[in-house]
């Protein structure tokens, strides 16, 4: 996968430094080849127990480290959208990411999704599917890409590798802007090492689950609550990280016969 000029990309990161983790390389890939790029950070991610801070004090700690982030990765509009995190409404998420669309227009969006364990993330990825369904119609809209977070989305699901090993310092100094989630991120810098060798690349290497909006919309119409998938992301410890592919694996051939139900993914 290359990062040639694609047109307006915008990320939305459900909590700050899911934007570097799921795609931290791609942004920087992106910005190299002239697109503009824009980043939603949807909550503002005081319910993190690192440092036992209250939660006011660490949201804006976490903004402040968005904000590094940022900066790091030279993106062109940053969209602080800063809702409470586990305390907001569906339907202030959807007046503002329909906002976001329609002042970034992006021809590419970089995604989360129901490959995940945290509800958040997944309320987040059925918010921005609904927003879609109201902003764009039929099948014309954007590109979205599908990043993981902690959950791999393992070869079964992975339709797109790059190679970040070419701005693997400025990465790394991006996720470390994130201090506050220290202890995370390192588990996560695990995937891209994973991903790389996998594919043969040199350093580090991210991957995506590439759909048309149309199947996006379809993964993840449905309240979250119902979806009856179970994964199991990557943890502190190395020594856990093959059970993170292999858990939930029926699951995720699941989700491609349910787009393409002729598919035979192995």
């Amino acid at each position: 996968m290359s990062c040639s000029r694609q047109g307006p990309v915008l990320v939305v990161a459900p909590h700050p430094d899911d934007e570097v983790v799921g795609c931290g390389g791609a942004i920087l890939r992106h910005r190299e080849a002239g697109d503009e790029v824009s980043v939603a950070y949807v909550t503002d991610g005081r319910r993190s127990r690192a440092l036992g801070l209250a939660p006011q004090r660490m949201a804006e700690i976490r903004q402040r480290e968005a904000e590094a982030a940022a900066a790091t990765l030279a993106v062109d509009r940053f969209e602080w959208l800063g809702l409470p995190e586990g305390e907001w409404r569906g339907a202030d998420l959807h007046l503002q990411l329909c906002e976001v669309l329609r002042r970034c227009e992006p021809s590419l969006v970089y995604a989360p999704s129901r490959v995940d364990f945290h509800p958040e993330h997944h309320a987040i990825a059925h918010g921005l599917a609904g927003a879609l369904s109201a902003c764009y119609s039929g099948d014309a809209g954007p590109l979205i890409r599908i990043y993981q977070v902690q959950v791999p989305l393992s070869a079964v699901l992975a339709n797109r590798v790059l190679d970040i090993s070419s701005v693997a310092s400025a990465h790394d100094s991006a996720l470390d802007a994130h201090t506050s989630q220290r202890g995370s991120i390192v588990s996560c810098r695990r995937l891209k090492r994973y991903a790389a060798r996998a594919n043969r690349l040199a350093e580090l290497a991210e991957v995506f689950w590439e759909l048309e909006i149309g199947d996006y919309r379809e993964l993840h119409r449905e309240d979250p609550e119902i979806w009856p998938e179970r994964f199991r992301g990557i943890r502190y410890l190395a020594v856990g990280d093959p059970a993170a592919y292999l858990v939930g694996r029926t699951a995720r051939r699941r989700l491609i016969a349910r787009l393409h139900p002729m598919s035979r993914n192995p």
